[in-house]
């Protein structure tokens, strides 16, 4: 997409899948890398530029026939920037997690659910993202990084609902550095 840069990881072994993350050209990024322990299939990090810190981001897609260690890797991967100013947000198919009570009936869900709350994660998505769950998350270290969340009708042909929000953060735009040539009369031979 002209006027952004793209992040991206796609999905391994076959057709299709991964992530993908666009961040405006204007704005200060930069991908990241995580520790061997947490660096997980389709996800994707990067960090914003926000005045004097940075903002990391981070876009997940979990499969739910996901294995026992790569299931550790994610949640090693949110332990590890939940750490930092962050929003990490993505599909990641705990459909049995009831957001608004803070419980949960399976075991994968639950240990999902211990981990958000262990990590002091805000999560900002309430309505249902496909069918009657909420599979699509957006999380947070700081409650007021995420305002205005909407859910709104799939895009194309996803089954998925979009979700749309403001990131509330003091952005640094990327500065074009200009050079000028200073002239004073000692520079002029005559």
């Amino acid at each position: 997409m002209t006027g952004y840069v793209m992040f991206r990881k796609d999905r391994l072994g076959r057709r299709g899948g991964g992530v993908i993350l666009y961040i405006k050209e204007s704005i200060q990024a930069y991908e990241i890398q995580l520790e061997k322990e947490a660096e997980c299939e389709e996800a994707v990090r990067c960090n914003i530029v926000t005045g004097n810190s940075t903002l990391t981001v981070g876009l997940v897609c979990r499969n739910p026939s996901l294995s026992i260690e790569e299931n550790e890797k994610m949640h090693n991967a949110i332990k590890e920037v939940s750490k930092r100013y962050c929003i990490i947000l993505g599909d990641f198919n705990h459909g049995h997690i009831q957001w608004t009570s803070l419980q949960s009936t399976g075991r994968e869900d639950q240990e999902f659910l211990n981990l958000v709350q262990d990590s002091f994660l805000s999560q900002h998505v309430l309505e249902a993202t496909r069918g009657e769950n909420v599979l699509d998350i957006v999380l947070s270290s700081q409650k007021e990084f995420v305002d205005n969340v909407k859910t709104c009708e799939p895009l194309g042909c996803s089954d998925h609902n979009q979700i749309y929000f403001n990131i509330k953060v003091k952005g640094e735009r990327n500065r074009k550095i200009r050079y000028r040539t200073f002239f004073t009369k000692e520079d002029i031979k005559r």
